[in-house]
């Protein structure tokens, strides 16, 4: 089943972008996603073709009119396809609500600008709204761009490598271990020598060790919710893993 995107922005200049490269542009050369870009201009009733007004209510900035996204939206088919505001202020965007959205259909995306979207379209075309991260951006197309690559690459058949998604960051509520390469040596740094034993098993110990320790350095909230998820004490230490 093809993954259907359909982004709303008034800059589709902005796509593909990055998705317009490598095994996400091949995905779509293939026929296992595609990529719909719709003008929002065009939408507007304003003689001067203008996509916002003023605060109600006063304030800085400008805010995306409910009627011009309002039409957009309505333009669209109507199916089943989650539709997704990226938003600075929305629920901050994990894996498991990848998974969710890559799991469907497809998705609508809309790409905010200003000061960002009048609520009551939010509400009335039942936007979800989700963050990439805790900053701000100019406007929702990167946004846009990160969440579609982020769906897209789960889907059957993109990743060369199908067994790679299970051991990335995040996939089982840890971060991933470090990845290493040849040569064995470089600028004076040494491998691990637990990777060259051959001991599959050790090495997956290690890895595991190596993940933990990760996750409790860089994320000690992801940390709390592995341990609370596997009844371990949040304090507890990895064995040495050097």
């Amino acid at each position: 089943m093809t993954f259907d995107v359909t982004v709303l922005s008034m800059f589709p200049e902005a796509f593909p972008g990055p998705l317009g490269v490598s095994l996400i542009d091949r995905a779509r050369e293939d026929g296992l996603w595609q990529l719909d870009v719709v003008d929002l201009k065009p939408f507007s009733s304003d003689a001067r073709g203008f996509l916002d007004d003023t605060p109600a209510g006063g304030g800085p900035g400008q805010v995306m009119r409910a009627d011009v996204i309002g039409a957009a939206v309505d333009s669209l088919p109507d199916d089943d396809r989650p539709r997704v505001y990226l938003s600075a202020r929305g629920r901050r965007l994990d894996q498991a609500t990848v998974r969710r959205l890559a799991a469907g259909p497809g998705l609508v995306a809309l790409c905010g600008r200003f000061e960002g979207v009048d609520q009551r379209v939010i509400e009335a075309r039942g936007f979800e709204e989700w963050s990439i991260g805790d900053y701000v951006l100019a406007g929702g197309e990167v946004a846009a761009q990160v969440l579609i690559e982020a769906c897209v690459r789960t889907r059957p058949h993109v990743l060369g490598q199908e067994a790679s998604l299970a051991e990335e960051s995040y996939e089982n509520g840890l971060l991933e271990y470090p990845q290493y390469t040849r040569p064995r040596e470089w600028d004076g740094h040494l491998l691990p020598d637990v990777l060259l034993t051959g001991d599959h098993k050790k090495i997956a110990g290690w890895r595991q060790q190596m993940s933990e320790r990760t996750t409790r350095e860089r994320r000690p909230d992801l940390w709390r919710q592995h341990c609370q998820a596997t009844g371990r004490p949040v304090e507890e230490q990895s064995d040495e893993c050097d």
